[in-house]
């Protein structure tokens, strides 16, 4: 008692604004740094918290990104809060520079213990995972929505009632796969109790990137639509990915019948296979080993992209790229496209199945056709050349 009296009368002869969802402690904030300013009340970019939030998702960086639909919902429900994210490496590096997000944590022990310093009025746990649970143990909160563990049996369960219906969901196959309609940005705004107004991925480039990006689009485009191809996809599910053979045949098919510049996207993993899909092609190979912002960045580059359901499709739909995803071991219903995109489904019998290996002699990849990827591009054309239209005699009607 006596140490929390001292730090009170201690912070009431302060003039630093401790409240401010920016404020430090150690040294000045980057506000106090970009504009020359004092941590007093004089400073125009005081912002103060009126509720700390922690978001807890380590798990697949396509699934991270898609959870930053949620962020605009959390500011509704709370405003003034402050954002503390806890993922694992690498996801962080994706959602570095998001200016809703104001602290990034990873699962080292350095930054378990600075949350073990912090309480926290609200936590959002959206991993059904005990890893994700026993990172609560690190923290104070006083709410929690999402999933913790049964301090009895040590399975997860809802926080509340309100996450029901996404834990059944991921009991059951049959619910899952044919029984639910929904995207999952809206069972996880449903489940955190977070208003769902369909809001959108929330990852915007930097202004460093966005040169990044406008400069890539010149140089690849060269005046002509860029197509990107998403080649791979996580090595937990390899059946998400065209093979190399289905690739050169698709680029070979595209290149006889659209005039526009293909740009293969992949990640370091992918580098070797491009070369493979890239030989006797006149095609674009993006910068592969440069780190997760960096393939952001060539993604948003593109016009349109094909890809399998990855961390590719999340990225595009996160920078408002037009989207051709096909679906064979997944659910298409899960993903919601925003209306800038057309889902193909591949024609297994056994799909979606969500297996990470299979022993089918016939994979679903290679039922995937390429007519139906050429006529969902002759439509984006065609919807491309609509809206250029459209545009035109908007601006002669109003005299511009």
């Amino acid at each position: 008692m006596k140490y929390h009296l001292t730090v009170i009368k201690t912070l009431a002869k302060s003039k630093a604004r401790t409240d401010c969802r920016h404020f430090l402690g150690t040294k000045p904030c980057s506000e106090q740094l970009k504009l020359g300013l004092d941590c007093d009340s004089s400073c125009i970019s005081y912002s103060q918290v009126r509720t700390e939030v922690l978001i807890i998702h380590l798990g697949a960086l396509g699934a991270v990104i898609r959870s930053t639909s949620l962020l605009m919902g959390i500011k509704r429900k709370f405003p003034g809060s402050r954002i503390t994210w806890v993922t694992d490496r690498p996801g962080d590096a994706l959602l570095r520079g998001q200016p809703l997000i104001d602290r990034i944590h990873v699962t080292t022990l350095d930054d378990l213990l600075c949350l073990s310093s912090q309480s926290f009025d609200v936590a959002f746990v959206i991993d059904k995972s005990l890893k994700a649970a026993g990172i609560l143990k690190w923290c104070q909160v006083d709410q929690i929505y999402g999933f913790v563990s049964d301090p009895v049996f040590g399975g997860i369960v809802p926080a509340t009632p309100a996450a029901e219906e996404l834990w059944q969901i991921g009991l059951s196959n049959k619910v899952k796969f044919f029984e639910n309609k929904k995207p999952e940005t809206q069972l996880l705004a449903e489940a955190l109790e977070i208003s769902y107004l369909r809001d959108e991925y929330n990852l915007p480039l930097t202004s460093e990137e966005r040169t990044i990006r406008d400069e890539r689009r010149a140089n690849w485009g060269q005046g002509k639509v860029i197509l990107g191809l998403n080649t791979g996809c996580s090595g937990n599910f390899p059946n998400k990915k065209f093979s190399v053979q289905f690739h050169r045949e698709l680029l070979r098919v595209l290149q006889s019948r659209f005039d526009f510049s293909v740009v293969l996207l992949g990640g370091p993993e992918d580098e070797v296979r491009n070369q493979q899909i890239a030989f006797g092609h006149e095609v674009i190979q993006s910068p592969t080993l440069r780190g997760l912002r960096d393939g952001l960045v060539s993604v948003a580059a593109c016009d349109v992209i094909v890809t399998g359901d990855s961390l590719g499709l999340h990225m595009g739909i996160s920078q408002k790229i037009w989207m051709i995803p096909w679906f064979g071991p997944t659910c298409a219903h899960e993903i919601d496209l925003f209306d800038r995109g057309e889902a193909l489904v591949s024609g297994v019998t056994c799909g979606p199945c969500w297996k990470p290996q299979c022993s089918k002699s016939v994979m679903c990849y290679d039922q995937v056709e390429i007519s139906s990827i050429s006529e969902a591009l002759q439509r984006f054309f065609a919807k491309r050349e609509r809206d250029a239209e459209g545009l035109q005699k908007g601006c002669v009607t109003k005299g511009l």
